[in-house]
């Protein structure tokens, strides 16, 4: 039986891929029209949410790559 004292069993695997597609969720609900579903088509709001994920990779791209300059 498990109590407040025994910690969860986790798989460490799992959770990072949970914890990832979290964070990508989140990432996504900070632009408001994929939020708040505005598109009312399927096809419309599918083509803001790949140009949103578009968005968020070039994003993190061009903040590794500055870091990387930084660094050097």
């Amino acid at each position: 039986m498990l109590t407040a004292t025994e910690p969860w069993p986790v798989l460490a695997k799992s959770y990072r891929q949970q914890n990832r597609v979290e964070r990508l969720l989140n990432k996504l609900k900070q632009f408001r029209g994929i939020a708040t579903r505005y598109d009312k088509l399927a096809a419309s709001f599918l083509a803001s949410i790949k140009t949103v994920l578009t968005f968020i990779k070039l994003r993190r791209s061009v903040n590794i790559t500055l870091l990387l300059f930084i660094t050097v």
